[in-house]
């Protein structure tokens, strides 16, 4: 019995089986496997040509709106050729011109090429003839001639004392988010996101003024040398002036419509730039309050903001992976450096040198002012960069948000020493991040302001030498030149 019910099982099974397969056919019969790989949409030309479009406008959609900013490199700003500026002109054109035809590349098929006029087959006779003749007696063609290979040379790097740790300052109660060293090198500023903007004596690290006026976390600081006066700006939205005789704010400014994460001061005129999550840097009139310019052009927060004497005035650098720089005079970008791939969260300009560097997680750049040009990549650790400082002896340091301390010799770019922050005790291993750093004004001192809520002071090792602490250095012949 129990046979005969497994046998009757099977060949129920079996039909069923049988009658799937006979509907599958009935549905695909006369369907080819070339016509259902015609009709998948994966595969098709209008598919790959929109595909295509897309990670154009996403590559280079930051990069679209260059022609603003070099309309106006005539009025004002370092001088371009003719060539470059029309270049730069068609640039939008072109862009557009590129993702209007990619689909009627993929589409259309390949034309012939037109026949070629008698007149121009004597030419182009001619001409072969005279590369041949040229080829016989040795000499190379004419464009091999203008084109000199140019073979990398390393920069054997200088070398510089590594630096240790001196003397750690507590006292806030958050994160220390901004620092500033006055001109006179006598005390420095810090401000946290516990609100407060405290005062410290550089020599011995003791406290001497605490100010308390923000309701969110302060994010800028900077001590103009001209005036007796600091200023600050946070996420509150508000950037304050305040006099040091007095210790109270005198001026406010008013026109950001989100946190303000960065300041600048220009070295010479009676100006301030700041930025923030509106993706504006906005120019100030230090004395009247009015707003001078509005630096339209980003796309995302502006991150960290840099001011010098000469073209290019302003250099802002943002989460949208890019650095702008700025004519003051015109209000408009005179460049823009498209060259990081991901955000770009601090800028260092060099005491000395024309020129600054950019930072990002996937390296740091150094550039050549006044137009941008780049120089040479210092390889990073892959962590998030959040801060940059350059002392007048060419040393670069960077601090990251893992707690990471590299120093690069700013010439060679050769990372001569790398360390890690070390936690005050009861803090847990997360909090090892450098949030921001400067070198006073000698720059034989660093100080960094870090996640532990702790201000930290580096200095040189003095028992060092060039025999104890040799520079090991080897030149990476493929590193990246962009």
């Amino acid at each position: 019995m129990a046979d005969s019910r497994e046998a009757q099982l099977a060949y129920s099974l079996e039909s069923l089986a049988q009658a799937t397969a006979r509907t599958t056919h009935s549905l695909f019969q006369g369907t080819s496997v070339s016509s259902l790989a015609a009709s998948d949409p994966r595969t098709s030309d209008k598919s790959r040509a929109a595909g295509i479009a897309a990670k154009y406008r996403a590559e280079y959609a930051f990069s679209r709106e260059l022609p603003r900013g070099a309309e106006n490199t005539s009025v004002a700003g370092p001088a371009v050729d003719a060539s470059t500026t029309a270049t730069l002109t068609n640039v939008e054109d072109a862009v557009q011109k590129v993702l209007d035809g990619l689909s009627g590349k993929l589409l259309k098929p390949k034309k012939s090429k037109p026949p070629v006029p008698p007149t121009q087959e004597l030419v182009l006779a001619a001409a072969g003839r005279a590369e041949r003749q040229a080829a016989a007696a040795g000499v190379p063609p004419a464009g091999q001639q203008l084109v000199r290979k140019r073979n990398y040379e390393p920069v054997k790097p200088e070398w510089h004392a590594p630096w240790r740790l001196m003397r750690v300052i507590s006292g806030h109660i958050g994160w220390v988010r901004s620092l500033a060293v006055e001109p006179g090198n006598k005390w420095f500023a810090s401000g946290s996101v516990d609100r407060t903007i405290k005062i410290w004596d550089l020599a011995s690290g003791n406290l001497r003024l605490t100010l308390t006026g923000h309701i969110s976390p302060v994010r800028g600081l900077a001590v103009s040398a001209r005036h007796p006066y600091l200023f600050s700006c946070g996420e509150d939205k508000q950037v304050k002036c305040w006099d040091l005789e007095t210790n109270k704010v005198v001026r406010q400014y008013h026109g950001h419509l989100s946190g303000v994460y960065a300041l600048a001061l220009h070295p010479v005129l009676d100006l301030l730039v700041t930025g923030g999550r509106d993706s504006v840097a906005r120019v100030w009139d230090m004395r009247t309050k009015q707003q001078v310019h509005v630096l339209a052009g980003h796309k995302s927060t502006i991150s960290s903001l840099q001011c010098q004497e000469t073209d290019p005035q302003v250099i802002s650098a943002s989460m949208d992976s890019t650095v702008r720089l700025w004519d003051l005079a015109a209000g408009k970008s005179m460049a823009t450096l498209t060259h990081h791939k991901k955000s770009v969260r601090a800028l260092a300009l060099h005491p000395i040198e024309f020129g600054f560097a950019s930072a990002s997680s996937d390296n740091i750049k150094q550039w050549r002012c006044p137009r941008g040009d780049f120089v040479q990549n210092f390889e990073g650790s892959g962590a998030i960069v959040n801060s940059l400082s350059v002392n007048p002896d060419g040393v670069l340091f960077s601090g990251a948000d893992n707690g990471s301390m590299r120093f690069y010799d700013w010439k060679s770019a050769h990372c001569f020493q790398t360390t890690e922050t070390i936690v005050q005790p009861g803090s847990l291993e997360s909090e090892a991040g450098i949030m921001c750093s400067t070198f006073d004004r000698t720059g034989f001192r660093l100080i960094t302001g870090e996640a532990d809520k702790t201000i930290k002071i580096w200095k040189e090792d003095d028992d060092a030498t060039e025999e104890s602490h040799p520079v090991d250095f080897r030149p990476n012949l493929s590193r990246a030149r962009h």
